[in-house]
């Protein structure tokens, strides 16, 4: 997933991959795609190559599946930093700002002043102690075995990539790998990029990837700013893309027969059709393939060896709740970047005609941000979920751990009902209200657009918008999750108190002030 860059050799950067090697993904220029549609999907990033000259020969391919990091290695660095062109570098997002507040970032503050250390340990490096300083928990872990990452000659069916995330941090590790790949989440800056150098050393540290990471991850994918991705292909028996085969972005809206190929699936499903633990039957290379070939998917022959991971499960349930999450967090960075480029924008224009600041924002102003924040909207509540299954036909169960103690998490109100709380029957959550209602990249959404989200989610809570595009939440739903969120969403706006005083809801209203941190 994302995009892998071939660099020439009199290019100053190294990149450590063999562009000969035939485990590449099979979507390169010529070997699948032509150049012109290659260029088309990434016209952002291609122009802005062209533009500032960076290198003499750029050639760009969709990789394979699943979380996709990709690590360009400069004199010997894991990261590359302040070279080329990286987006949104520029007032007011200034992406590139050091001035950052993710779990990562305030992890390595802590690293610094000795209030902490990363642990080392032969078998699995430094994974372990990433996991627990972050507070990602093991049983999140989900197996993706397509080559995808800098690191895509270790990754095969024989030995999947495993990725870890809780709600604000995702971890990507390799067997036998050379670092450990993060996504951390920062409240205003969205998808930040890390890797750490598995070797053992005195003093670790986790290095911002810019220009790597972000050539991958600031794609139509991730909707167009820093932000995360799941893919869906048609792997071969090696993990690479079966060539002239489809893909997908997998979300919750994403139906079942497109989710998880070139990935492992634990736990039971009740017989619903996917395209995980499966891969694409090897063709002679005399043998033209279509589509039609290629979507015969056959099962993997042999298992893995679980031995070598800290769990052997890539939980039904993580995968659930990982599809969901990835998209809620891209549409909340989406909203704060869309509103803040509207905001300074007005601004700046209001500024040089002499208009005063304190002008309502016009209707055009308004709309750039009221869209991402209608989908944003729309999104957290489900609107168009994919079903799990008819009422009373079947039933989602994980192989782990995972569905208990995400659950455990849960911020409960008196009568013990959470945003967290599974259905796993005809949809994801009993409560069908985004979690990350919690996080602190919503509470630092900006405003109006954080205003125009609890004023539209009060409205369909209460039911007085009746559209049919909420049709599917009941009223007992909109009662529950509204009475949930008024019980344990501190921040509420007023006119939220406002409702539950006039309608004599009989409540315990949570406080007044947002919580610093997320449950996950």
């Amino acid at each position: 997933m994302g995009q892998f860059i071939v660099v020439k050799s009199q290019d100053p950067i190294r990149t450590g991959i063999d562009v000969n090697d035939p485990e590449l993904p099979s979507l390169w220029v010529g070997a699948g795609q032509s150049a012109q549609t290659v260029t088309r999907t990434s016209k952002p990033i291609m122009s802005a190559v062209h533009r500032l000259g960076l290198v003499s020969a750029i050639f760009v391919a969709l990789a394979a599946a699943g979380l996709g990091w990709l690590a360009l290695r400069a004199y010997g660095q894991i990261a590359v930093r302040n070279q080329g062109y990286v987006p949104y570098s520029d007032a007011p997002i200034n992406y590139r700002s050091e001035d950052l507040s993710d779990p990562v970032a305030k992890l390595q503050q802590r690293l610094d002043q000795g209030k902490t250390a990363l642990l080392y340990e032969p078998e699995h490096g430094y994974l372990k102690s990433v996991l627990n300083l972050l507070k990602v928990p093991v049983d999140s872990q989900t197996l993706v075995f397509s080559k995808t990452s800098f690191q895509y000659k270790k990754i095969s069916p024989e030995h999947p990539r495993a990725l870890y995330f809780n709600d604000d941090v995702y971890v990507g590790s390799v067997h036998e790998g050379k670092a450990i790949e993060i996504v951390s989440f920062d409240p205003m800056q969205g998808a930040i990029f890390y890797l750490l150098d598995e070797h053992k050393v005195e003093k670790p540290t986790f290095q911002r990837a810019e220009l790597d990471c972000t050539q991958c991850h600031i794609a139509a994918g991730t909707r167009g700013v820093p932000g995360v991705l799941l893919r869906s292909i048609y792997p071969t028996t090696t993990g690479t893309q079966a060539p002239s085969s489809k893909s997908f972005i997998t979300d919750q809206d994403s139906p079942f027969k497109d989710r998880w190929g070139g990935w492992y699936v634990t736990g039971k499903l009740a017989g619903a059709s996917h395209m995980g633990n499966a891969v694409v039957v090897d063709k002679p290379a005399t043998e033209q393939s279509d589509q039609a070939t290629v979507n015969n998917l056959v099962a993997l022959s042999k298992p893995f060896d679980t031995s070598t991971y800290l769990l052997p499960d890539s939980d039904v349930v993580a995968h659930l709740v990982l599809a969901h999450q990835t998209q809620m967090h891209n549409l909340i960075t989406l909203t704060n970047y869309k509103t803040r480029l509207a905001l300074y924008a007005q601004a700046t224009q209001s500024k040089g005609s002499g208009v005063p600041a304190d002008t309502s924002l016009p209707e055009n102003v308004r709309q750039q941000f009221e869209r991402p924040a209608e989908q944003l909207l729309r999104y957290m509540l489900f609107v168009n979920e994919a079903p799990l299954f008819s009422a009373g036909s079947g039933s989602v169960e994980g192989s782990s751990t995972f569905a208990k103690e995400f659950t455990e998490r849960g911020i409960r109100d008196r009568k013990g009902r959470s945003l967290r709380d599974f259905d796993l029957q005809t949809r994801i959550f009993r409560y069908p209200c985004s979690y990350l209602i919690y996080s602190e990249s919503f509470d630092t959404l900006p405003e109006p657009a954080k205003g125009y989200i609890y004023h539209r989610l009060l409205e369909i809570l209460t039911g007085q918008d009746q559209s049919s595009d909420f049709a599917k939440l009941s009223g007992e739903e909109r009662r529950a999750i509204l009475e949930i969120l008024l019980a344990t969403k501190p921040g509420l706006p007023e006119e939220w108190r406002d409702y539950a005083k006039s309608n004599h809801l009989h409540i315990q209203i949570a406080g007044k002030r947002s919580r610093s941190s997320s449950q996950g």
